[in-house]
């Protein structure tokens, strides 16, 4: 995509912007601009090796909201504020969009590869056009709008720090389901990621259809008899 110029200055620029003060800086430096509206994108479940990557695209109010002045970096924050701040995101964002990105599709594509693409997907589901994307921490190419990554970003940006929390809430909520669905994995209390009770019960029990079964630890602990062709544990019921 070939940068947009404003103004004579080229967009995006080269360098990668770090951390600033405050969590409306950038936003607001952009809209200053002629940039805006906006849209902050992150993710949600990278690092783990079971369940979806979830990735959410958020629009925030040029002005600052009253109700969402504890936004901040989603792994800063207790799970009862981030249950607290995400329906007050989306009852206050000028457009949010959620998207996952299946366990089976990470594998096929690759982590990162999943990462840039549900970024691509979330910013398409936006219902407003934005005018500039702030990423959490690497380039994302084929976006509708000129776009900059932000290393720290969701501490560094508030649409990115809401995007975040929209991310994460929506991928631990889909976590607890799954718990339900699969049940001796204890999804809901690791949510996928690989701690030492998610590794214990692998080796009990061997992986489930949600698991990533391009990384390393899952595969091994698949096993060679026992439960379905691959060794995989089915749906339960």
């Amino acid at each position: 995509m070939g940068r947009a110029v404003n103004r004579g200055i080229a967009w995006p620029p080269r360098t990668v912007i770090r951390r600033s003060t405050g969590l409306r800086t950038m936003e607001s430096a952009l809209v200053r601009s002629g940039l805006g509206p906006v849209a902050g994108v992150d993710e949600a479940g990278r690092g783990a090796c079971a369940g979806p990557l979830v990735v959410a695209a958020c629009i925030l109010p040029a002005k600052p909201i009253a109700a969402l002045s504890r936004l901040d970096d989603s792994k800063k924050l207790t799970e009862r504020a981030r249950e607290e701040l995400f329906p007050l995101i989306k009852r206050h964002a000028v457009s949010w969009s959620v998207v996952e990105v299946p366990a089976w599709e990470v594998d096929a594509i690759g982590v990162h590869v999943a990462n840039i693409e549900g970024m691509r997907r979330a910013v398409a589901g936006l219902d407003v056009a934005p005018g500039y994307v702030l990423t959490d921490g690497f380039r994302v190419p084929g976006l509708p709008a000129p776009s900059l990554p932000v290393i720290g970003g969701d501490a560094a940006a508030a649409c990115i720090a809401a995007a975040s929390i929209l991310a994460k809430v929506t991928r631990d909520r889909g976590m607890v389901e799954m718990d339900g669905e699969y049940p001796g994995y204890d999804f809901a209390i690791h949510k996928g990621y690989g701690t030492a009770r998610h590794t214990s019960a692998l080796a009990d029990l061997g992986p489930c259809a949600e698991h990533r079964m391009s990384y390393a630890n899952v595969m091994a602990h698949v096993k060679v008899s026992g439960v379905g062709a691959l060794g995989i544990r089915g749906h339960a019921g």
